[in-house]
Order: structure tokens, then C-alpha cells, then sequence
């Protein structure tokens, strides 16, 4: 039985759709809470796979969050271990900071449905081809991504153009959450923080106007998201291939 890791910062952000989609495959999920247990220390090598997930903190808040670094000092060992590894929003975030690359403040907040479209080697890639073209995904985040030395630049927005990178052959980063289902969504506007943000921020819809887009794009991402996680669990299945990471 393949052993996927999971790093988790806070408890509303989740795996959503990819959980059943990796038990079903036959996977056995270790979650480590980091909100809960900030100075746990994962031993990376009993596992075959890993998956990053999203988070309200920011890369250069290490000093308040130092389980950060301890994060990006795992995703170096994983990927000398030649592991499969998924980033979802902080999660690709730290892959790429792993990887060398700046992560840094986006022009604009992206909360909500945007077009993420997929660049050429996107349309190529064994994981994102499943985006044909713009997508209306979900978004949740200020920050984003410089693309790592080496890796390939796969999909992008309007308003963040880095949204996907993939380095070797099984690495991912998306700054976009495909994860998500209409209960996922529904709960993120139940949390008194998140709602503040989009209060706060400019040029965003009301919160009850994305749940609104909610209930009309969330078929349609569920769908990608079974596809594009589907290709990366064939990912892990078949097996890590040696890569080599980049000068620091």
C-alpha cells in the first residue's frame, strides 16, 4: 500500500475531492497538522508520495511560523528522494521557495472564479491537458510564485500569471484550488478571518455573490479536478524517476 504525507496548516483547508480519490486508489493518508503540532519534525523517507496544502500564511512570516522553513527543509529531502509531490496554493508556494524560486506578493488578491488557462507546455503535460483551455477554478490567495530554475511553467490568469509549474516529472504546483467541492467552499465563508479578508480587499465580489458563481462553476471544477488528480495518483503509481535539483 503506497503512504502519502500530508502537510496541513490550518483545519479547514483539507484534501476535499483528492481525499476519496486516494483512498480509493489505495493509498494510506498520514496528516500532519502543523497548525496543531507546529515543531513535529516528519520523517519523509517512510513515505512514497506528498501532498502540501494551502494555508492563510505567508512564506516570509517564518519568524511567527517557523514550521515553514521546517516544510521547504522536507519538500528539499523529498524531492532528493525522488518523491512525488502535489503544492496546493501555500503548498506550491513552498515547493517553489524549496526549489529556490521567490515567492512574493501578487499584484492583486484572487478570491473566487477566475480563467486559469494552460500554456502550451501545459496543453502538453500529462497532468494539466485536462485544462483545454480557460477554466473558471477557484482561487484563495495574495501571494504567488516565482517559476523554479529548471521546472516548466504549465498554466496562468489575468491577474497571476504563474498558476501551475511542474518540476521533473511528477513535482506540482498550483496556485489554484481544485481540491475544493460546494461543502469546501461553503465552509471557507463561515470563517470569521476569510470573510474579513474579502471585506477588506478591493475589486472582489461580495461573498454571497461567489457562493453564487459557486453553484455554477463547481460541477465543472469538480470534473477537472477528478481528471487532473486522477493523472497525478497515475503519477504516483507508477513510480519516482531521478531529477536533479537546481543550484541554490
Amino acid at each position: 500500500m503506497k503512504r502519502l504525507l500530508v502537510f496541513q496548516h490550518v483545519p479547514y483547508e483539507v484534501l476535499g475531492k483528492l481525499d476519496p480519490m486516494l483512498r480509493n486508489a489505495g493509498f494510506r493518508i498520514r496528516y500532519v497538522n502543523f497548525g496543531r503540532d507546529p515543531e513535529t519534525l516528519p520523517d519523509v523517507s517512510k513515505y512514497d508520495a506528498m501532498v502540501v496544502l494551502g494555508g492563510p500564511m505567508c512564506i516570509g512570516q517564518s519568524n511567527a511560523y517557523p514550521h515553514l522553513n521546517t516544510e521547504i527543509q522536507c519538500i528539499r529531502d523529498a524531492i532528493e528522494q525522488d518523491m512525488p509531490i502535489l503544492g496546493i496554493c501555500l503548498g506550491a508556494q513552498l515547493i517553489a521557495a524549496a526549489l529556490g524560486a521567490e515567492v512574493y506578493s501578487n499584484q492583486t488578491k484572487e478570491i473566487g472564479w477566475y480563467d486559469v488557462t494552460p500554456t502550451q507546455e501545459g496543453l502538453r503535460d500529462p497532468v494539466i491537458k485536462h485544462l483545454a483551455g480557460p477554466e473558471q477554478i477557484f482561487q484563495w490567495h495574495g501571494d504567488t510564485f516565482g517559476i523554479p530554475p529548471g521546472a516548466v511553467h504549465l498554466a496562468s490568469s489575468p491577474h497571476c500569471a504563474h498558476q501551475a509549474f511542474r518540476f521533473g516529472d511528477n513535482i506540482y504546483g498550483f496556485q489554484f484550488h481544485l481540491e475544493v467541492d460546494q461543502a469546501m467552499v461553503e465552509r471557507w465563508f463561515t470563517i470569521p478571518s476569510m470573510l474579513e479578508e474579502v471585506a477588506n480587499a478591493e475589486h472582489l465580489a461580495s461573498a454571497d455573490e461567489m457562493l453564487k458563481q459557486t453553484g455554477k462553476h463547481i460541477n465543472a471544477s469538480t470534473a477537472l479536478g477528478e481528471k487532473t488528480f486522477g493523472a497525478f495518483i497515475e503519477l504516483i503509481k507508477a513510480g519516482p524517476k531521478r531529477k536533479a535539483l537546481p543550484s541554490r
